[in-house]
């Protein structure tokens, strides 16, 4: 007795959103500025907006070190994080502090959490975040694209795919080669790459020539 073939469905959820940074840039101006830095953060780390970045707390912050941490059993797939704190994200870190800062004085209120409004901590802003992309000229566009984006950028870069899985919280390659998504610039840069080593190379009458002769 043979069991029964029953063909599976195709996979189809490659991800597919990304910003370039002139795009990024057109969003974030139209973004009031506590939400300004979250998608900045985002934009920066690729890590996930609600979980990850709306819940992230200055005991979590290490500027001396030059490093953010998400400790053990916080993150989606459960493992601890850390990620360099570069010249934009300390930028941004030390705008945020001086936000604590004067909310301490003003107020004599001790805030935990890195982003908040006046204090009360940011759940969502995803009416600010449909305008903006409105205004922006990009409708449709969700935060969790910035995550997508923040891959490319690493990648870019040339950071080992592993440090950059370490980075974003990707466990499994496949997942985070889903979000390595390849756009027009990058197809341009590759034509760009092909004329830079045949200019190095023969040219194209010198190949005619050299099948020629070898014919």
């Amino acid at each position: 007795m043979h069991k029964p073939y029953i063909p599976l469905l195709t996979e189809n959820n490659v991800r597919t959103g990304f910003f370039d940074d002139a795009r990024f840039q057109a969003v974030l101006k139209h973004l009031p500025e506590p939400v300004q830095h979250v998608v900045a953060f985002a934009y920066i780390t690729g890590w996930r907006v609600p979980s990850e970045v709306l819940t992230l707390e200055w005991r979590q912050v290490d500027l001396v070190a030059s490093e953010v941490r998400l400790s053990a059993g916080t993150t989606k797939n459960g493992d601890g994080r850390v990620f360099p704190i570069t010249r934009a994200l300390r930028a941004l870190l030390l705008e945020r502090a001086g936000v604590r800062d004067q909310l301490r004085l003003d107020r004599g209120h001790i805030c935990p959490w890195v982003f908040h409004r006046n204090g009360v901590p940011i759940t969502t802003f995803a009416k600010a975040w449909k305008t903006a992309c409105v205004k922006a000229g990009c409708p449709g566009r969700i935060p969790h694209d910035l995550r997508r984006t923040a891959v490319r950028n690493l990648v870019r870069a040339g950071i080992p795919e592993r440090v950059a899985m370490q980075m974003t919280g990707h466990k499994t390659r496949s997942v985070f080669e889903r979000y390595n998504i390849v756009c027009e610039s990058d197809f341009a840069d590759a034509a760009r790459k092909l004329d830079e080593r045949q200019t190095l190379g023969s040219s194209p009458k010198g190949c005619a020539g050299s099948s020629a002769a070898a014919s």
